[in-house]
């Protein structure tokens, strides 16, 4: 007679089989702070757990102003502010139809101004990232469906962020060792981008535009797409194209500001 198949032997109720896989290990402040460079997606993962942003803030901060400060030891406000004015010749064409008692008064304020703006950027960065984070709250969530806490994305963008502080240290070493400051400028200050070798003055919108091919900012956005796939159900090219489709709409902004005017 024939017998019945023998039927698959069920897990007991403590085998391993039935266990749910471990919660991987919370990460402390620390330790955010060095694997969002070598291991993004766990730390994007550990927002879901805590999204506290005060760690990588006080790190943007502290380069801002480190920055700032060496930038007016080594280069001067003053050096900032003409060559400034000397990347944007309706600017330059006003002060040259100033008087001297004119231009000088008008510098001094122009000095003032941009030490003033410069040693509270860092204020300004936190406004901007909020803002970052407000619009990418708004596009995942009614572009792609997404359910995703604001408080997570503004911790995403500020993490995200520490990579575009290569370029605020690489301006910084460049200065400590003695590189000329003819031309410096805080919007470009190191070659990590083809605008770079562009003369501002005459080719304000080509500059502008191929600054934006920046190397640094190419890894931030990175992250920041990297990211969004962490913390939400969006695919990484869904996620890849929001983010890089706002930077294309900001870089046309930027473009378009330049040529009308620089």
């Amino acid at each position: 007679m024939a017998t019945n198949p023998s039927l698959p032997s069920q897990p007991s109720p403590g085998s391993p089989a039935l266990q749910p896989s471990p919660e991987p290990a919370p990460l402390s402040e620390g330790q955010r702070l060095i694997d969002v460079f070598f291991a993004p997606s766990k730390v994007f993962t550990d927002l879901r757990r805590n999204a506290s942003w005060w760690a990588p803030f006080l790190i943007t901060a502290i380069v801002s102003l480190l920055f700032v400060y060496v930038v007016d030891q080594k280069v001067g406000f003053r050096k900032v502010a003409e060559n400034q004015i000397q990347s944007q010749p309706k600017q330059a064409d006003r002060f040259e139809h100033m008087s001297a008692d004119q231009r000088e008064n008008a510098m001094q304020k122009q000095v003032t101004g941009t030490r003033i703006f410069s040693y509270l950027f860092w204020l300004f960065v936190l406004g901007w990232y909020a803002l970052v984070a407000a619009v990418l709250l708004g596009t995942v969530k009614f572009a792609a469906g997404a359910d995703v806490k604001y408080k997570t994305l503004l911790a995403l963008v500020f993490y995200s962020g520490l990579a575009g502080l290569g370029k605020s240290v690489l301006a910084i070493i460049s200065l400590l060792a003695g590189v000329s400051s003819e031309g410096f400028t805080f919007q470009n200050p190191v070659a990590t981008n083809p605008g770079y070798f562009v003369d501002h003055a005459a080719h304000p919108a080509l500059a502008s535009l191929l600054s934006s091919f920046d190397i640094f900012t190419f890894w931030t956005l990175a992250l920041a797409a990297i990211g969004i796939t962490c913390i939400s159900k969006v695919k990484r090219g869904t996620a890849f194209a929001i983010v890089f489709g706002w930077y294309a709409v900001v870089v046309l902004i930027g473009v378009g500001f330049a040529a009308a005017f620089s």
